[in-house]
């Protein structure tokens, strides 16, 4: 679960919704990485997600500065594990 006070950071980038759930782009603004969730109608998301980034974890991470150290370390812990394929809702 993300801190309150680090809520502030994200921002929904795209939103579809289906018959019994949502499926949400969460972003960071001004950074090209972001979450595809699976939101319940009850609120709840599913445990399971996609990481979406254009950048690897083999690249230089300077960029994340700006950020909070917990969301930048998750950032940068996503880039090092995600696959190299591209999804979009």
């Amino acid at each position: 679960e993300i801190p309150q006070a680090e809520q502030e950071w994200f921002t929904i980038k795209n939103t579809k919704q289906e018959p019994n759930w949502y499926i949400v782009e969460v972003a960071i603004e001004g950074y090209p990485d972001y979450w595809i969730l699976q939101v319940y109608d009850t609120g709840e998301c599913d445990p399971c997600y996609t990481f979406v980034s254009p950048l690897s974890g083999s690249q230089d991470t300077d960029d994340l500065q700006e950020l909070p150290e917990s969301i930048a370390n998750m950032i940068s812990f996503e880039r090092n594990s995600q696959m190299s394929a591209t999804a979009k809702v």
